[in-house]
């Protein structure tokens, strides 16, 4: 079992600032992402900053959201809060 995002931060350069409830943080590039499918719709900085937690992962106002598992492994660990 993955942990649940409790908070999330548009960051530059297409990349989200990630808390979760076991106490980590993490950084999380989503730009290698922004060529497949529905997230081409981030690419847009207006659009990629609408982002929020939703149930225990992310998803932006235009409906797209991303596995709570991808998410958690593809964060890099950080100490920043």
């Amino acid at each position: 079992m993955h942990p649940s995002v409790t908070k999330v931060e548009p960051r530059k350069n297409h990349q989200l600032y990630i808390e979760f409830d076991n106490n980590e943080c993490g950084i999380l590039d989503v730009k290698p992402y922004l060529n497949f499918g529905v997230f081409s719709k981030l690419r847009d900085e207006a659009v990629f900053s609408n982002v929020r937690v939703s149930f225990d992962t992310v998803e932006w106002s235009n409906g797209v959201d991303l596995d709570p598992h991808f998410v958690y492994e593809k964060c890099i660990k950080c100490a920043e809060s």
